[in-house]
């Protein structure tokens, strides 16, 4: 029953990780290469304040805010950067903070930090913890996605000069969408900290950058459902299949090749091509 606990709970953060990169790439169309910094800022924010004996229950919110704060940034960052200059510099946001964590003794340099406290739950009440705020944020994102602001997103994805001369304020909506990414990767990395007890520079890599991107547009940029369950199987491949881990990186790019080149729309575009066949049909 453990080893289906520790499956499930590590299924539920990576979804939450997913979601949260497809609210600024899917929703927004800004492109993240750097988004698992954001996963780190909020694993160490909790790490290194649970050390100082601060409840789980108030590191949780913390490390949302310090993540969210660095996507701010980030996010006044895309206002003068586009496309391809602008995943360029979020990937250099990523290896920057993997220079920063280990050099610096205070962060546990390349032994990371190890030990980490309880969150205070047993193995299945964290579980459910992560359940619960995994499908809060895949019900706001829904939300978001199918009110007005949805179509103001889907309109600045497309072109963002037009957006702008309807008089819709770009920026306003560029970095809401960064911080609230963000801060859904600073809770997902919080959760990852606890969950596995220990943190270290190696797990916050470019490696799980990509493999988080993977995991949005082999899913479908912009859908959430498709998004959950491309998050959710290519989560567990490397627990199931020695080679998935192994390759990590060799595996999710031959997956990236392969989806944008014979289904750029991913899993999503798939199942709406079958729906319109069969409907055809009958």
């Amino acid at each position: 029953m453990d080893y289906e606990i520790t499956l499930l709970t590590t299924m539920s953060i990576s979804i939450l990780f997913a979601l949260g990169l497809n609210f600024v790439t899917g929703f927004c169309g800004q492109i993240s290469l750097g988004h698992a910094a954001f996963l780190g800022t909020g694993a160490y924010t909790s790490a290194l304040m649970t050390k100082a004996s601060i409840p789980f229950l108030i590191t949780l919110p913390a490390s949302a805010m310090t993540a969210g704060c660095l996507g701010f940034f980030i996010g006044l960052a895309s206002l003068r950067v586009r496309h391809d200059f602008l995943a360029i510099t979020t990937m250099g946001v990523g290896f920057l903070f993997v220079g920063i964590v280990r050099q610096q003794d205070f962060f546990g340099g390349e032994e990371g930090i190890s030990g980490i406290s309880s969150p205070g739950f047993s193995r299945f009440g964290f579980l459910l913890l992560c359940i619960a705020l995994t499908l809060l944020f895949a019900f706001f994102s829904t939300a978001i996605k199918r009110s007005w602001m949805g179509r103001v997103f889907e309109s600045i994805a497309d072109d963002e000069d037009i957006t702008s001369i309807l008089g819709i304020n770009v920026a306003h909506y560029k970095i809401f969408a960064f911080v609230v990414g963000t801060s859904v990767a600073g809770v997902a990395g919080a959760l990852y900290a606890h969950h596995l007890r220990f943190i270290g520079p190696d797990s916050f890599g470019f490696v799980e950058s990509v493999s988080v991107l993977a995991m949005v547009i082999i899913g479908g940029v912009g859908s959430v459902w498709a998004v959950s369950f491309s998050a959710a199987l290519l989560s567990v491949l490397p627990m199931l299949i020695q080679f998935v881990d192994d390759y990590k990186l060799l595996f999710y790019s031959g997956l990236l090749f392969s989806m944008m080149r014979f289904s750029p729309g991913g899993m999503a575009s798939i199942v709406k091509k079958m729906k319109t066949n069969n409907e055809k049909s009958s």
